[in-house]
């Protein structure tokens, strides 16, 4: 059975969700961290929702293997598809929509947020559901930007590259228009993207990053329900369903340190 000290799991499609376990591991580096990146089936944002249900039961599955003591979905497509398979699970788990959606409601000056995500993110209609819970006189202008997760994983990501940054034109222009004073970047790959998102909207709005508002919202959660762990320093072990080897090289833009070495490649099937 998991204790206090058991690990907390981590799951994405692919590398996304690394941004969330390096604003865990900021907030809490006492936690020990189990990640698991689908990176043999990568991308979940393209299929159906019933392929979607799977894959992300069989990713919850492997993580309780581990024997963690919660679960997070670090993908805003599992978050806003199949959450409720989360919910079924026999420890606390999280998903990365309703802390960005409750933080983007809460703090809008102008009541106009926009919200950028996979296809599936965006089709699902998850973070509008939750804003409009909070907030029913709030305006949600919404995008899929697919492009930008291929562009984060070969690393165009620099505010000045021409790829990205025609990219995010052609994505966000439509929003500014519109006068947003909030994007929610709904995809745990989007934060990388922070400067040339910055730079096509301009410092006034204020970019949501999810792995931030996700690991806050985890903090808060073990703090009030007498979870948190009580070790010195905590360890982090990476999983993924493909080659090592492309996984190490990227993840280390994600997490600012190379994790070489440390990264096993496991199978579902």
């Amino acid at each position: 059975m998991p204790n206090n000290n058991s690990p907390i799991g981590i799951f994405d499609s692919g590398l996304g969700g690394l941004t969330v376990v390096r604003a865990l591991q900021e907030l809490l580096p006492n936690e020990s961290i189990v990640y698991f990146g689908d990176t043999g089936r990568v991308p979940y944002g393209s299929r159906s929702p019933e392929v979607i249900r799977k894959y992300a039961r069989e990713d919850m599955d492997f993580l309780l293997s581990k024997n963690v003591k919660m679960v997070i979905a670090a993908c805003g497509t599992v978050s806003s598809v199949a959450a409720d398979i989360g919910n079924t699970l026999d420890v606390p788990f999280l998903e990365v929509v309703s802390p960005a959606a409750k933080y983007a409601a809460e703090h809008t000056k102008n009541k106009k947020i926009g919200v950028i995500g996979t296809n599936a993110t965006i089709r699902s209609g998850s973070y509008e559901k939750v804003i409009q819970s909070i907030s029913p006189d709030i305006t949600i202008y919404k995008k899929g930007c697919p492009l930008f997760v291929p562009i984060v994983e070969e690393g165009l990501v620099s505010e000045d590259n021409i790829i990205a940054l025609e990219t995010a034109k052609h994505y966000l222009l439509p929003l500014a228009e519109e006068g947003i004073d909030s994007l929610i970047l709904g995809c745990t790959h989007f934060p990388i993207l922070k400067p040339v998102i910055s730079k096509v909207l301009g410092s006034d709005v204020d970019l949501i990053d999810i792995g931030i508002t996700t690991a806050k919202a985890t903090a808060k959660y073990l703090e009030e329900n007498d979870m948190l762990s009580t070790q010195k320093e905590g360890k982090c072990e990476f999983y993924v369903s493909d080659r090592t080897a492309g996984f190490s090289a990227v993840a280390s833009r994600f997490l600012g340190r190379s994790i070489d070495g440390e990264i096993e490649r496991i199978s579902l099937e």
